[in-house]
């Protein structure tokens, strides 16, 4: 009987999961994780990578990323992200109103657009307008692996964008009915569009005037209100980009209470504050805003992806050119023209290096936190586990591999998105993402990508499962 051989063999490095961190390889054959244990007991492999010194974790993945005409498209953006670290995307994606497409068309179209540019594995969550006749393919686009849908409760002068709450409420049993999941972006839209329309008449239109019409209280109600409907219409609910002290403790009330309440945040709401306004004015304009430094907020967060309240980390890549957002210098929240000044920031690319640097390195949080942050509980909540965020015999054979010790400087130079700027110039970190693999083949390997556009695949997901929960340490 022959032996039995294995592609590749990851051996010499940790392998880290959400709960534990190991001595041991992992063997790969073909595009899944074949077996883990110790290197002498695995089968013998064609081909062999020495990780010493090195950690090795599941692939990781942003779960909240923004793509497209506005943006950096679906062949730039994988790009980008896979030489920051990242083996999947799940991107925001919308149908088309003007036309009439409904979403499983919507679904079918961008697919196949996707499936020739993504250099990365992807799936989409769609928005939601207020439109209730688009509701009627959520149950097909379910079955087409669309499993989560945003609903934005702002934005009022961009219709249709903020939806009611009447809408919200019915989109959320839709949503229950089919096992999907509703993301919701939580602030008060009414408020905020009372705050600005205040700061115009009276002239306070400078970028330091810009976070006051977003008040803290303005997330925490309206993160109350969609728990509440959540609650009543049987749907789980999923706050995106959570970036006050006072939205997480209503979160952590209802997730007290075993209601399906999961959250994220940003690295923005971790590390960047309202003072970021000073300097880079319109360019550091995004919704919800930066918070006070001298506020809870930032320290509420950390503690909160310590502590398991808060889920996972997603980048709110939402990169713009300058020339759309400069004109907010002038006056931060309309341009001469009347529309309003582009809120996001490009931010995938640093996602990886600054959770590790800052995350683990500075804060101390153990390794495992990035591997339950950024793949694991991704993965469970987005309907991929095990399929992704594990490393365990089955899996796809997707790796985030991570020296620890280069020390490094951002700089927008080295990077490759389209904006051309980024909040975190100069920022100095420590380690650096030195391999990826993506379902069994190389993609990054020391700065340099083996794959091109279109090895990417769709992924089909499935129901919400609950994330893992509780202290990292």
């Amino acid at each position: 009987m022959p032996t039995p051989r294995v592609d590749i063999v990851v051996h010499g490095g940790q392998v880290v999961t959400a709960t534990d961190v190991l001595d041991a390889a992992v063997a790969i054959r073909g595009e899944s994780i074949a077996a883990i244990g110790p290197p002498e007991l695995l089968p013998p492999a064609d081909r062999y990578v020495d990780a010493r010194g090195k950690y090795v974790l599941p692939g990781a993945i942003d779960c909240h990323i923004h793509l497209g005409p506005e943006y950096d498209d679906w062949t730039a953006g994988p790009i980008a992200a896979a030489h920051a670290g990242l083996t999947t995307l799940l991107g925001f994606a919308v149908y088309d109103d003007r036309t009439g497409e409904t979403l499983p068309q919507a679904i079918t179209r961008l697919r196949q657009e996707t499936e020739r540019q993504s250099v990365l594995d992807f799936g989409f969550h769609f928005i939601l307008f207020n439109q209730p006749p688009i509701l009627e393919g959520v149950g097909e686009a379910v079955r087409l692996g669309v499993s989560s849908f945003k609903m934005f409760m702002t934005y009022k002068k961009r219709p249709p964008r903020m939806c009611s709450d009447d809408f919200i409420y019915r989109a959320m049993e839709v949503i229950a009915a089919h096992g999907g999941l509703a993301q919701l972006h939580c602030e008060n839209g009414d408020v905020i569009d009372h705050l600005e329309n205040r700061a115009l008449a009276e002239g306070r239109v400078e970028p330091r005037h810009f976070p006051a019409t977003c008040p803290d209280w303005a997330e925490e109600e309206a993160i109350n209100r969609a728990i509440a409907m959540g609650a009543m219409a049987g749907a789980p609910v999923y706050v995106v980009h959570l970036s006050t002290a006072l939205g997480l403790a209503r979160i952590k009330q209802a997730q007290g209470r075993g209601q399906r309440v999961w959250t994220e945040t940003c690295p923005q709401y971790l590390l960047l504050t309202e003072d970021e306004m000073e300097r880079w004015g319109p360019l550091a304009k995004m919704g919800p805003p930066l918070r006070r430094a001298d506020g809870p907020d930032r320290d509420a967060l950390w503690a909160g992806v310590a502590e398991g309240y808060i889920s996972s980390v997603g980048s709110d890549h939402a990169p713009r050119a300058r020339a759309v957002k400069e004109p907010g210098w002038k006056n931060i929240f309309v341009d001469p023209a009347g529309r309003s000044i582009p809120f996001g920031a490009p931010s995938v690319e640093t996602m990886v290096p600054l959770m590790f640097s800052e995350g683990v390195v500075k804060r101390g949080l153990p390794i495992t936190w990035m591997a339950r942050v950024l793949a694991e509980n991704p993965a469970r909540i987005f309907g991929l586990y095990p399929r992704k965020g594990a490393i365990r015999p089955g899996a796809d054979a997707d790796l985030l591999i991570i020296d620890p010790e280069p020390e490094g400087i951002i700089r927008v130079a080295d990077h490759r998105g389209m904006a051309g700027w980024t909040l975190y110039e100069g920022w100095t970190i420590r380690g650096r993402p030195w391999m990826t693999f993506l379902r069994g083949r190389v993609l990054l390997n020391e700065g340099r990508l083996e794959q091109e556009p279109g090895y990417g695949s769709y992924l089909v997901r499935g129901r919400p499962q609950p994330p893992l929960a509780g202290a990292v340490r």
